[in-house]
């Protein structure tokens, strides 16, 4: 008996769609990286990109535990002495919700060429609308009720 290795040529890829509506960050961004990764496929190998496509909607509507909206903050780093920004979640919030789901996401990726492969496949949307109708994209389960 041998072991199975998955072949990226061997590969079919899947569209789901989630909408984040009043779901809980953290939960939603494990699901998500799980698909992108393919570790829901009886076939997953760690080293081969056998996931597969994720659109989120409705980003701008997911849910926060705690203080974090008043309290995180994301820091940005220019190199320089005084060089040091820190911008509230709530103004990430306001101007660009995707990042957030994003920033979540590929916290849960391997960090190399396949988890920059796999985190291109994420397609995040503030609204309801996407462009990627014609994938005709399947609903995917979170695996949890609210």
């Amino acid at each position: 008996m041998k072991t199975f290795s998955a072949k990226k040529e061997e590969m079919q890829r899947q569209w789901f769609i989630v909408d984040a509506t009043d779901m809980t960050l953290g939960r939603l961004a494990t699901r998500v990286a799980n698909v992108l990764r393919g570790k829901n496929k009886p076939i997953f190998t760690p080293h081969v990109d056998t996931g597969d496509f994720v659109i989120v909607i409705n980003a701008e509507k997911v849910r926060l535990t705690g203080n974090k909206l008043e309290k995180k903050e994301f820091y940005r780093y220019s190199g320089y002495p005084g060089g040091l920004k820190t911008i509230p979640l709530k103004k990430v919030m306001d101007k660009k919700p995707e990042f957030l789901i994003m920033h979540a996401v590929k916290g849960m990726l391997p960090k190399n060429i396949l988890g920059r492969k796999q985190i291109k496949k994420l397609k995040i949307f503030a609204g309801p609308n996407h462009k990627h109708q014609a994938q005709c994209p399947k609903p995917l389960s979170t695996g949890y009720h609210l």
